[in-house]
């Protein structure tokens, strides 16, 4: 059996462990997904040892960096990871974002953009990847 999962806290707001276990069972894969909310990164060490893969939400897409065996290029250049597979680091935060995006603006138009946590970052990789300003 795989074992899978989220880390962060709070993971009250998140609908992950039913979204997978739910698929899990429907499409018949051997695996579990449960949520660990951990109260500081350095718990994440034996998850790491367990989980063949996780999600990262708030606040640890930026703190679990120096956790990790090797990071994608991609999710080094953004600065936050949110899915670690087999202890490589990974950002699809981005992608989610631009495809959302892609529809309603062009490049070189500009964005007003709020936050600067690990999905801030994401985004403006993605705003960067469209040829679209933000400040």
């Amino acid at each position: 059996m795989r074992h899978f999962g989220i880390i962060g806290k709070p993971l009250g707001h998140s609908y992950s462990e039913r979204y997978f276990t739910e698929k899990f069972v429907r499409e018949h894969i051997d695996a579990t997904y449960h949520a660990f909310a951990i109260d500081h990164i350095e718990h994440v060490q034996p998850l790491m040892k367990k989980l063949e893969g996780f999600n990262v939400t708030y606040p640890y897409k930026e703190a679990i960096l120096p956790y990790l065996r090797g990071i994608d290029p991609i999710a080094e250049a953004i600065g936050a990871v949110n899915v670690v597979h087999k202890g490589i680091g990974y950002n699809t935060d981005w992608i989610g974002f631009r495809n959302s995006l892609a529809p309603l603006v062009h490049s070189g138009e500009k964005a007003l953009l709020l936050g600067t946590g690990g999905v801030s970052k994401a985004i403006q990789y993605a705003l960067k990847e469209m040829g679209i300003e933000w400040t």
